[in-house]
């Protein structure tokens, strides 16, 4: 399946405008779009409409878009340059603006390169136990995702421990997609929105959140069946928590990182 049809996005007849059809399925448990899923919409239109690789983009979250709405896509190429294009994608419901997306897209000749990030030594994805699935999610994008606990507890046994570092780690992977997980940014959108995940690993004790925001850099294209989700929580203070995640690619290339503001949420 491409991730055009996994997200549900659909053109229209105008190349600047795109629907996204808000059902169950790309839904987080709260029950609303999965924050992941607008971005990843917004990237895979704005890649198709300009005909460029997203190298940046940010979601900025102002509202929730839930069951049966639809979220109209307005795309605005506001530069565009010899070989980077700046744009921003407006996701409104019935005129309310949901979310709004930042966005720089392009290729230039690699004339330098290097790679100083580590990835962390963790057990293979078949050696890890499954993300356990609460029943409020079922049903919702998170039934579609293959998560497992790589250096992360279940939630039953948070006990109130920070993790060393604030780090935790999840193999991913969507098997309706398959290995374009890696090879698109769209997919990478979705993997990098489990910084929230992390914020309980590292506080040690069950909390949830929301994102204010999802930033992605893609650092480059890789096909891998399973993408790491190498979690870092920096600091919680004042209800919000801050936080960064490295993705990877099973043999250890680095796909690119995303970061989030999370507001943090008591499950009591």
């Amino acid at each position: 399946m491409e991730v055009r049809s996994f997200l549900g996005l659909e053109p229209t007849e105008d190349p600047c405008r795109w629907r996204l059809p808000v059902a169950p399925a790309v839904c987080s448990g709260l029950g609303a779009l999965f924050g992941g899923v607008g971005l990843g919409a917004s990237v895979e239109a704005l890649e198709a409409t300009t005909g460029r690789r997203c190298v940046w983009a940010v979601a900025q979250y102002l509202s929730f878009a839930r069951p049966p709405s639809v979220v109209d896509l307005a795309l605005i190429e506001a530069k565009v340059g010899g070989s980077v294009t700046q744009a921003r994608v407006v996701g409104s419901v019935d005129g309310e603006e949901i979310f709004t997306v930042n966005a720089a897209l392009g290729d230039r000749p690699e004339r330098v390169s290097g790679e100083w990030a580590v990835m962390p030594e963790v057990p293979a994805p078949e050696d890890c136990p499954p993300r356990i699935m609460l029943s409020r999610q079922e049903g919702t994008i998170t039934e579609r995702i293959d998560a497992r606990l790589a250096n992360a507890r279940m939630f039953d046994d948070l006990d109130g421990t920070p993790a060393p570092g604030g780090r935790s780690s999840l193999w991913v992977r969507i098997p309706e997609i398959g290995p374009a997980i890696s090879a698109s940014a769209a997919a990478l959108a979705i993997v990098g929105d489990y910084v929230p995940f992390g914020v309980s690993q590292a506080l040690g004790y069950p909390v949830g959140g929301t994102s204010l925001d999802n930033t992605l850099r893609v650092v480059r294209r890789h096909e891998s069946e399973w993408v790491l989700a190498d979690i870092r929580i920096q600091a919680a203070s004042h209800g919000f928590a801050h936080g960064a995640l490295l993705l990877w690619a099973q043999e250890g290339t680095l796909l690119g990182q995303a970061s989030q503001t999370v507001v943090v949420r008591s499950w009591d």
